[in-house]
C-alpha cells in the first residue's frame, strides 16, 4: 500500500470485488468499487460518514477550510463561498484565464522544459488574480516550492503511524513549518490588500471578508478566511495544473487526438462554449489521471453497503483511479480515447467522478472546467509538446496525483 498504492488498490479491487476489506496497522479499511455503492457512500448515506482520519490530520496544515471542516461549519462556509463560483462570476474569471495563458504562451521559448512546473506556475497566477485579486506571478516559483514541501509532508501525515512520527524532529516536518510560514506571509499580504479602502470587491477574497450569513450568524474571522484561502490556494491550482500536465503528456503520445484538438482551437479560439472536443480531451485525461485519485470516509455508525455492514470506526475508501479504469465501464480502459465522451454517458454516474460527489462535491468544479479548457485552447493554438524522455512518467499519489519527477517535454512552436 505504501510502496505503490495505485497498483495495490487496483489489484485488491480486481481480486476481491466491489467491497473489499483489509487492515492497515490497527485500522480496518473497506475499498468500495461499484459506482452504485460509491453513490451510497458519497450521496445517499453521506451523513453516516465524515472525512477520514488521514485528511483530518491535514488540519495542522490547512486549518478548518472546506476540505477538512465538517458538519454545520462546513455547510456555513460553503454557503458563504458559493456566490464566488456563480456562473456570472465564472464569465469574469474567463478573461483572466485567457490573459494569463496568452502571457505564458508569449513568454515561452522552444526547447526542453518541465511541463508540470509550467502548469503549476500558470494556474497559481490564475488563482491569485481571479480568486484573490492579487498578482503573485513573481512569487510563483517560491510559492510552488512551499506547496511542494507541503505535499511531501502529506506522505508522512497520511501514514497510519503518524501520531508517533509527529513526535519526532523530522527534517520534513521542519520544512513543512517553514513552508506554512511562507504561504501565510502571502495570504496575510493578500488579506491586507483586500482590506484597504480602495481595494476591489469582485474577487473571492473580498467576498469572504465581506460575507455575512443569511441567518445572522455573522461573517468569517481572519483565521477562517486564512484557512479557506490556504485550502483554495492548494486545491485551486494544484488539481488543474495536474490535469493539464497529464493532458499534454497524453497528447504527445496520440498525434491523431492532437490534430483534432488543434483543428478545433484554431477554428474557434478561446471561447469556452465552442470547444466541445477540448473538453472531451480534458475529460478523458482526468479519467486516466484523476487529480483527486482517492476519497476516504470514516464511518460514524454501522452502515450497510452492498450487503455488508461497515462497522463504526472503519475507514471506507473509494478510488477514482480504480473505478475510472474498470473494464466493466470502460472498454480497453488503458487507451486514451476522448471520443468516449462524445455522446451521453452510457456508464453509471459514479463510474467517472473526478470532482467527487454529494454535498462535498468540489465547489470549484465550474472554475476548473473553464480554466482547463481555456488554458488548453490558448496554449495549443501556439505550442505543442513532444516527449523529451523515452521512459514513461509515473504518477505520484499524494493528496493529488502528481507526475513523479515532473514531465520533461520539448516545447515546439506551431
Amino acid at each position: 500500500m505504501q510502496r505503490d498504492p495505485l497498483a495495490f488498490l487496483t489489484a485488491v479491487a480486481r481480486a476481491y470485488g466491489d467491497v473489499a476489506h483489509f487492515t492497515f496497522g490497527p485500522q480496518h479499511l473497506y475499498l468500495i468499487n461499484h459506482p452504485d455503492l460509491i453513490r451510497d457512500v458519497l450521496v445517499t448515506q453521506q451523513h453516516s460518514f465524515m472525512k477520514g482520519r488521514a485528511l483530518q490530520r491535514t488540519k495542522v496544515l490547512l486549518g478548518e477550510g472546506l476540505l477538512t471542516s465538517e458538519g454545520e461549519l462546513h455547510r456555513r462556509q460553503r454557503r458563504l463561498m458559493q456566490p464566488a463560483f456563480h456562473r456570472d462570476r465564472l464569465a469574469q474569471y474567463a478573461r483572466i484565464m485567457v490573459e494569463d495563458a496568452e502571457r505564458t504562451a508569449a513568454n515561452w521559448v522552444q526547447g526542453e522544459t518541465d511541463v508540470a512546473r509550467e502548469m503549476m506556475r500558470l494556474t497559481l497566477s490564475i488563482v491569485g488574480r481571479s480568486l484573490f485579486g492579487s498578482e503573485i506571478q513573481g512569487e510563483a516559483d517560491e510559492i510552488g516550492r512551499a506547496l511542494t514541501e507541503l505535499m511531501d509532508v502529506f506522505t508522512v501525515i497520511l501514514n497510519p503511524f503518524t501520531q508517533w512520527l509527529q513526535r519526532l524532529p523530522l527534517p520534513r516536518k521542519r520544512a513543512a513549518g517553514r513552508a506554512i510560514e511562507r504561504l501565510d506571509r502571502t495570504i496575510d499580504r493578500m488579506i491586507a490588500e483586500r482590506r484597504a479602502p480602495d481595494a476591489g470587491r469582485g474577487d473571492l477574497l473580498s467576498m469572504l471578508l465581506l460575507a455575512r450569513d443569511e441567518d445572522g450568524g455573522g461573517g468569517m474571522s481572519d483565521r477562517q478566511v486564512r484557512d479557506e484561502v490556504m485550502t483554495l490556494f492548494l486545491a485551486g491550482h494544484e488539481t488543474t495544473a495536474n490535469a493539464l500536465s497529464w493532458t499534454w503528456y497524453l497528447l504527445a503520445q496520440h498525434p491523431e487526438v492532437e490534430r483534432k484538438l488543434h483543428a478545433e482551437v484554431d477554428s474557434e479560439g478561446p471561447v469556452y462554449e465552442r470547444l466541445p472536443y477540448t473538453r472531451m480531451v480534458l475529460s478523458e485525461s482526468m479519467r486516466l489521471y484523476p487529480p483527486a485519485w482517492i476519497i476516504g470516509r470514516l464511518a460514524l455508525e454501522d452502515v450497510p453497503i452492498g450487503g455488508h455492514t461497515i462497522p463504526r470506526g472503519a475507514v471506507v475508501m473509494v478510488s477514482q483511479w480504480v473505478t475510472h479504469r474498470d473494464p466493466r465501464w470502460w472498454p480497453d480502459p488503458e487507451r486514451f480515447d476522448p471520443e468516449r465522451f462524445a455522446a451521453e454517458p452510457s456508464w453509471p454516474k459514479f463510474a467517472w467522478y473526478p470532482f467527487g460527489g454529494g454535498s462535498r462535491t468540489c465547489i470549484g468544479e465550474g472554475f476548473a472546467w473553464m480554466e482547463g479548457v481555456l488554458v488548453l485552447a490558448v496554449l495549443a493554438r501556439r505550442w505543442r509538446f513532444e516527449l523529451a524522455r523515452s521512459e514513461p512518467v509515473r504518477p505520484r499519489p499524494v493528496i493529488t496525483l502528481r507526475p513523479r519527477g515532473g514531465i520533461r517535454m520539448r516545447a515546439v512552436r506551431r
